[in-house]
């Protein structure tokens, strides 16, 4: 595969995406990958190549462009700035971005976030209706705005495409509680979703440069990833799964 950052426009500023692509001609699905509270750092580069080996074109956008190349604030100051106006202007301009792309099939698209990238999956599962496919990995915070207007929580009967959730059962944010709420919302505007929680797992799990890594969880949910967008997305995609591993 080929990895790379590129630059596009977000309300004519500059937005840096990590962008992988997998080898062959294309053109390929693609998936939007969400940040963690850390930004676009090794571990969201790692899952945007594992998306790639999947079979898709990966693009993870920097959600906190605005704050300029220069800024040393820590993961959770950068994210208390955020607001969601921005961040769906963000996620839409990657869309158009990867629609436009030579190496993408544009009307095949997913959405994969973690952490705070699981909560903006929900919000844009509603809020772009180009999504197909929308894969949330123990997204906090999903009943809480950030800025006005409401939460994604709150838009669950505008949302568009099946959702996948995958969650720790000794995780506080999103909590078994909170699980539960999710499920019965989308249950309620009768929305398609499968939710997954795993035994002895907390939050963070999938990173394996963190303490918070279970394998376990790791190894049970990524398939369970690749199978849903090859569901959804993915009938031209390439059979990788194996490869992404």
């Amino acid at each position: 595969m080929a990895s790379s950052w590129e630059q596009i426009k977000v309300d004519n500023n500059p937005m840096r995406l990590y962008l992988s692509v997998p080898d062959g001609p294309g053109p390929f699905p693609a998936v939007v990958v969400i940040q963690h509270q850390g930004g676009v750092d090794e571990f969201v580069q790692d899952m945007t190549k594992r998306i790639a080996s999947g079979g898709y074109v990966g693009a993870a956008p920097d959600l906190y462009h605005r704050d300029g190349p220069d800024c040393r604030d820590d993961g959770p100051t950068r994210r208390a700035r955020l607001r969601d106006v921005s961040v769906i202007k963000d996620v839409n301009a990657t869309v158009e971005f990867l629609k436009g792309h030579e190496s993408v099939n544009g009307e095949c698209l997913g959405i994969i976030g973690f952490c705070m990238g699981g909560r903006v999956v929900y919000l844009m599962a509603a809020a772009n209706p180009n999504l197909s496919a929308a894969v949330a990995y123990y997204g906090g915070n999903i009943l809480v705005p950030w800025g006005d207007g409401p939460s994604p929580f709150d838009r669950t009967g505008e949302i568009r495409c099946p959702i996948l959730g995958h969650f720790g059962e000794d995780d506080k944010n999103p909590s078994p509680e909170d699980m539960r709420k999710l499920d019965a919302e989308l249950s309620k505007y009768g929305k398609a979703h499968e939710f997954h929680s795993y035994p002895a797992t907390g939050h963070g799990f999938m990173n394996k440069r963190s303490e918070s890594y279970r394998s376990h969880a790791d190894e049970a949910s990524w398939p369970r990833t690749l199978e849903f967008f090859g569901r959804y997305l993915a009938k031209s995609a390439p059979k990788m799964a194996a490869a992404s591993r």
